[in-house]
Formats: C-alpha cells, sequence, structure tokens
C-alpha cells in the first residue's frame, strides 16, 4: 500500500505559475544578472506561462501578462526580435480578451520598448503614444498612475 499522498495538480499550477512569475520578476529586477540568472529568467518566464496554461482560469488577459513579461526579459537580454515576437503575442491575447485598455497599454508598452531595443525610436514613440491612449482609459486611478510611471521608463531605456 502506497503512503504517498496524491498530488493535486491544479493546486501545483495555481502554485508554480505565480511562483515562476514572481522569481523571474525578482531576476529581472536584479542589475547585476549572471548569464546563468539571464537564462533562468527566460526558464522561469516561460514556465509561468505554461502553469497558466494549464490551469481552468486561464484567460487571453493571463496569457497576454504573460507574454508581456517574456517580451520584458527579452529587452532586457538585447535580444529586439524576440522581444517584439513576444509583445506581439501579448498585444494579440489582450485583443483577444476583449481590448482591455490596461492590457493594451501594458501591450504598445512591450511594443515599444522592443522598436526601443533595436533602435527604431520612430517605431518606439508611435507605440508610446498608443500606449498613453489606452492608459488615459484605465479607469483604476492606481492602475493608471503605475501604467504612466512605465511608459516614462520606456524612454530612459534608449
Amino acid at each position: 500500500m502506497s503512503t504517498q499522498t496524491p498530488l493535486d495538480l491544479q493546486a501545483a499550477h495555481r502554485h508554480f505559475s505565480a511562483a515562476c512569475f514572481n522569481q523571474a520578476w525578482e531576476l529581472m529586477d536584479k542589475t547585476d544578472r549572471t548569464p546563468e540568472e539571464d537564462e533562468q529568467m527566460i526558464r522561469l518566464s516561460l514556465a509561468s506561462h505554461y502553469h497558466w496554461t494549464q490551469r481552468p482560469d486561464c484567460t487571453p488577459g493571463k496569457e497576454s501578462i504573460a507574454y508581456w513579461q517574456t517580451s520584458r526579459i527579452y529587452v532586457l537580454l538585447r535580444q529586439p526580435d524576440n522581444a517584439r515576437r513576444y509583445a506581439e503575442k501579448s498585444l494579440a491575447a489582450s485583443r483577444a480578451d476583449g481590448e482591455a485598455p490596461f492590457l493594451m497599454s501594458y501591450a504598445c508598452e512591450a511594443l515599444a520598448r522592443a522598436a526601443a531595443a533595436a533602435g527604431n525610436h520612430t517605431l518606439r514613440d508611435d507605440y508610446l503614444a498608443q500606449a498613453r491612449q489606452y492608459a488615459q482609459k484605465v479607469t483604476d486611478p492606481e492602475d493608471q498612475k503605475a501604467l504612466l510611471a512605465d511608459l516614462e521608463t520606456v524612454l530612459r531605456q534608449t
């Protein structure tokens, strides 16, 4: 007779979707990452996204956030093509979720960062303008304030 407790897969997916996202974010905030930590950021972000897709409460909006984080990581790693690819996925998922202004603004922010990383300041500015338009439609004042502050950091990135 087995004494092992059966694994609750849904609980595991809930745990790892959040834990991997947060661990990736901790590495994103770190200014002196090692090459191994850079690789770990990618693995954690993709693992978080995978675990979200296994949850019954996964929505296109949740996927938009997952794609956004991965895009942001690729910007940090100076891989503009990968950053753009995931930013485009974030935008598509945001559209599939009903074009919520918060999600749309952050998807445009990701596209602006990817364009900036590629050295395309015209496209960066176009996406920033779109992101600001969506940000003006965000109804929660705290969310809007944080979003607008994040948008300002795009200009400092380049």
